[in-house]
């Protein structure tokens, strides 16, 4: 029987509409994400990529027991993590994901090295899993050198302690505690042998945070343990553990380094400078006013202002400055009525109050956008 004209727009609406639906099912599995499969590895140093953009890496170096690690979407596990090793020495391993290079195996698309005085921020997120019956630290890894390196071991490594189960503890000893990125931190120094080693410890465990690495690579600076001149090698999240340690997860990762003229030591002009530090010193607190002047031959235009508080001392609240951190290290920065500094003696004053126990004695050293001052 021949179809009639009803019968035969119906069946070519009904052929549209599957052809419809079909193109939209090809552009949907052509443009979707595609899950990846998780990925375990066992080999010492053997690593894979996730994202299309970070590494995980399964680091093992301390121990010949085996371990092996997950790769997921977002992240890593740790899947198997035999043995152990004493917790007065080093880790067995650092299972991490990173962004930049490791003894030559950069991430896909990095922009690192980058020199840090080119970095305006470096903001990075992290969200860990932890697990009971293991003793490790869940920390960062940022890596700072005088060169644009690749490979091997740069000259200094600063380390974030998120969490830190057992009685492991960072390389060095306490230097202190400061503020930073808006959190309070116990401060450790030292070296391994082979590096520089500044560790900030939270007093309780963070499961996630997201910061800017710039504050802390600041903080290297402002310490001595730097200079703006230096690159950003790597940013790297994971875990040092001592024993046991499977199941413990970095659950998602991001990091991105974003190239400016905001960062350390780049706020426009010479940084010859001289800073006056006059005080009023009493039993139990001082205010100190602080004039930085501009002895270079072109000008400044926003400026920051390094420097180490004695210990014992800790500012309480200031004026003609925003100021990052409370005791230790601390860097002041203009405000917006202070910020230009004229060339050949161009002046900007700020100001603060603060307690302070034992001797009072000053700050022995103070640096403008990453360059020394003379002090008056």
């Amino acid at each position: 029987m021949r179809p009639s004209p009803h019968h035969a727009r119906r069946a070519r609406g009904l052929l549209g509409a599957l052809l419809t639906s079909l193109v939209s099912l090809v552009a949907l599995l052509t443009t979707a994400p595609v899950a990846q499969a998780d990925t375990t590895i066992c080999d010492t140093f053997g690593s894979t990529t996730v994202q299309g953009r970070y590494v995980v890496q399964n680091n093992r170096w301390g121990t010949s027991a085996t371990q092996c690690v997950t790769a997921t979407d977002s992240g890593f596990r740790i899947a198997q993590a035999d043995g152990s090793v004493p917790t007065n020495g080093a880790p067995k391993s650092y299972p991490s994901i990173f962004n930049g290079c490791h003894y030559t195996n950069c991430s896909p698309g990095t922009n690192l090295p980058a020199q840090l005085s080119s970095i305006a921020t470096a903001p990075s997120s992290i969200s860990f899993s932890y697990v009971n019956n293991a003793v490790y630290d869940a920390a960062y890894d940022i890596w700072l050198d005088p060169t644009p390196r690749t490979d091997g071991v740069n000259r200094t490594e600063i380390m974030i302690w998120f969490n830190r189960v057992g009685s492991v503890q960072p390389i060095g000893s306490p230097v202190g505690n400061t503020n930073v990125g808006g959190r309070d931190w116990q401060v450790w120094s030292g070296s391994n042998g082979s590096n520089d080693v500044l560790s900030f410890v939270a007093p309780s465990a963070l499961s996630s945070w997201n910061f800017d690495v710039m504050d802390f690579a600041r903080q290297a600076v402002s310490r001595g343990l730097a200079q703006n001149s230096w690159y950003l090698t790597s940013v790297q999240a994971g875990f040092e553990p001592w024993q046991n340690g499977a199941g413990l997860a970095v659950t998602s990762f991001s990091s991105t380094v974003n190239k400016g003229s905001s960062g350390p030591g780049t706020p426009g002009g010479s940084t010859a400078c001289k800073v006056a530090y006059a005080t009023n010193v009493w039993q139990g607190g001082f205010t100190a006013d602080v004039t930085i002047t501009n002895t270079g031959a072109t000008p400044v235009s926003g400026w920051k202002l390094a420097f180490t508080l004695p210990s014992g001392q800790q500012i309480t609240n200031a004026w003609n400055a925003n100021l990052a951190g409370s005791s230790g290290a601390v860097t002041a920065s203009n405000v917006s009525h202070n910020g230009d500094l004229a060339a050949a003696g161009g002046q900007a004053t700020f100001g603060f109050q603060g307690t302070a126990g034992g001797a009072f004695t000053k700050p022995s050293a103070f640096s403008l956008n990453g360059t020394a001052c003379t002090t008056a």
